[in-house]
């Protein structure tokens, strides 16, 4: 099955999906308490799915409470099967800095396109904490990992994945005793490091922030809290890039004191030229405007690299987008990826290491999209698709059931012409 995208207006008020990043730590972390959590409007997509399989497997109670996902945690235990974490990178970096914390083995698998990106950072790290790793050649997985861990320093690159760090720090507890986190490179994507360290302080956990990375003090446990689950600015962004390019779309169910990175969109929004308001109950409305190029460093924020690129197709001037040379890692190398399908719809746009340059604006024409299985190129170009001439067809639309399982359905109640085919 493919999707066929045909040039049409959108308008009217769409609600942001639940945020998979917030849905993937609530999940975890009720895991490690001990107790009951009630997890409300979590997003249940085929990452989350498998982050909820795993922690099931490792011990917790899992179960649905109407659309609350209801865990009971605490006295974890290694598996006696294989946890396949799919397609997400989430799952299986996380819970592997949880497992290197557990007596036993844990072993994990994913799919093509997980086992193919870096995890020997963390396995390194793990290592050095005294956990007995296996690997598959270059550190990829499928591995395993033999704890409990008996370090409390570590020494780790921040500037291949937040995850990593999220990963040492949520497990960090479960040991008892202080770890002491150093950064030897720039941390990337460090909102996403924040938004674990506010889960992890919601949770009784305090984490602090020194000069060159964190220390999670000694003798602390998770405790149970009740949390609901808010949305998703990453997701959202599809939304307001399909307002400001091809209509007026109103975005609900986020909060703008939410520590997402993604957040940002908005202001990039702004600072290119989009019609932007935002309400007091917290609703954007994103709207057409004469769009300009600018400069844009996307370091914080690499998810957004595929929608913004498809903005920037579409601003007068030259517009570079930087700073996520780590987005070669991702579901697909994320910049050849869009590069790939931008240029097939007739953008100018070159490829740099850690990013891309795009001269618009660019009168785009339907193409065949590859998606390469992954979600966020599929949204970016079905976003595309409404502004250029003729039909975009997309293969693959499945994979934005990864965190938007509602996309299509969603574009397509707002107005967009999406069909399957």
């Amino acid at each position: 099955m493919m999707l066929a995208v045909q040039r049409s207006a959108v308008r009217g008020t769409a609600a942001a999906p639940p945020s998979k990043s917030h849905t993937h730590r609530a999940f975890i972390l009720a895991a490690l308490a001990d107790g009951e959590s009630v997890v409300s409007s979590p997003l249940l997509g085929e990452d989350t799915c498998a982050t909820l399989d795993a922690v099931a497997a490792l011990g917790a109670a899992v179960s649905r409470r109407g659309d609350d996902v209801v865990i009971c945690g605490g006295g974890l235990h290694a598996p006696e099967k294989v946890i396949d974490c799919k397609n997400s990178g989430t799952s299986m970096r996380i819970l592997a800095g949880v497992a290197a914390q557990i007596a036993g083995t844990t072993s994990f698998t994913g799919d093509a396109s997980l086992c193919s990106r870096p995890m020997k950072p963390l396995l390194d790290a793990l290592t050095d904490l005294g956990v007995a790793v296996t690997a598959a050649d270059g550190g990829c997985a499928p591995f395993s990992v033999t704890g409990p861990a008996t370090g409390g320093c570590v020494h780790i690159r921040g500037d291949i994945s937040s995850q990593f760090i999220s990963a040492l720090l949520i497990g960090a507890p479960l040991s008892g005793r202080e770890l002491n986190i150093h950064l030897t490179t720039p941390l990337t994507s460090r909102p996403y490091a924040e938004m674990t360290i506010a889960a992890m302080q919601r949770r009784g956990v305090s984490v602090i922030t020194t000069g060159d990375g964190f220390i999670v003090p000694a003798d602390q446990s998770y405790r149970p809290v009740p949390v609901t689950v808010g949305g998703d600015f990453s997701s959202a962004a599809f939304l307001f890039a399909a307002g400001a390019l091809a209509g007026d779309v109103c975005v609900t169910n986020l909060d703008p004191a939410d520590p997402q990175g993604d957040k940002m969109f908005i202001d990039l929004l702004e600072r290119l030229g989009a019609a932007v308001s935002r309400g007091p109950d917290g609703t954007v409305r994103a709207g057409r405007g004469e769009l300009r190029a600018a400069d844009v460093n996307l370091a914080d924020a690499p998810d957004l690299f595929p929608i913004a690129a498809v903005l920037a197709t579409c601003c007068c001037g030259t517009t570079k987008l930087y700073g996520a040379a780590h987005l070669r890692f991702k579901e697909s190398d994320r910049i050849r990826s869009t590069a790939l399908f931008l240029r097939d719809m007739g953008a100018d746009i070159t490829e740099t290491d850690d990013g891309c340059i795009i001269r618009g604006p660019c009168p785009l024409h339907g193409a065949k999209v590859t998606t390469f299985g992954d979600h966020r190129i599929m949204m970016a170009a079905a976003v595309a698709g409404l502004i250029a001439d003729g039909t975009t067809v997309i293969d693959d639309p499945g994979c934005c059931a990864v965190s938007y399982p509602a996309f299509v359905a969603d574009m397509q109640a707002l107005g967009a012409d999406m069909r399957y085919i």
